[in-house]
């Protein structure tokens, strides 16, 4: 597709590093949605767009290496949170941008994407965060991996927020319309049954 082949290429990170508290403790990526793991959703959705596609897990690294080119942990035990994987994916990045995602969003599509990387191409310089309505969607976004040591300045200033770390480098925001079901976040048992039987 050309619009792909327009775009520098960018490290793209999947999140599935969590606790999965929602989902009774289980490892969040390795739970099954529509037959397959959700990391495998995603995956899939996200492959052709990289050749560094890396996975931040913190439990089954052997289940989540036949996703992905490289792994990254947290540098902390005790599953500190998704800044921390974020964090480790831009020390791991091979390319100057890293375009994050969540595990839990498998509705995403090649558009929203794309949209996300020409965005953060006008602004390379700041991170691209999603936003609908006022709500900011601080796990779908694109850093650049210049960006690294102001990251780790805030970690070790105590920040754990991704979104505050973000807005205080001048994020730049990628609306998009309130509801859209391609940020569908389906981060417990319930709300991936209910999603189970709509179609992509």
């Amino acid at each position: 597709m050309t619009l792909k082949t327009q775009l520098p290429p960018c490290s793209i990170l999947l999140l599935a590093g969590g606790r999965g508290q929602r989902m009774g403790g289980q490892d969040k990526g390795l739970v099954e949605w529509r037959g397959d793991p959700l990391i495998a959703h995603l995956q899939r959705k996200t492959r052709s767009l990289t050749d560094d596609l890396i996975i931040s897990c913190n439990r089954n690294r052997e289940r989540y290496a036949l996703f992905a080119d490289q792994l990254v942990i947290d540098d902390e035990s005790d599953f500190p949170g998704p800044l921390a994987g974020i964090r480790a994916g831009l020390k791991a990045a091979r390319h100057p941008h890293l375009l994050v995602l969540p595990c839990d969003v498998p509705s995403i599509d090649a558009a929203l994407l794309h949209d996300m990387r020409e965005t953060a191409n006008r602004h390379p310089d700041k991170p691209l965060m999603l936003r609908h309505g006022k709500h900011w969607e601080p796990l779908l976004c694109v850093i650049p991996a210049a960006l690294l040591p102001a990251f780790e300045d805030a970690w070790n200033a105590g920040e754990r927020s991704p979104g505050r770390v973000m807005r205080s480098l001048g994020a730049n925001a990628l609306q998009c319309p309130d509801n859209d079901p391609r940020l569908a976040n389906l981060n417990t048992p319930d709300l991936l049954n209910s999603h189970n039987t709509v179609s992509d």
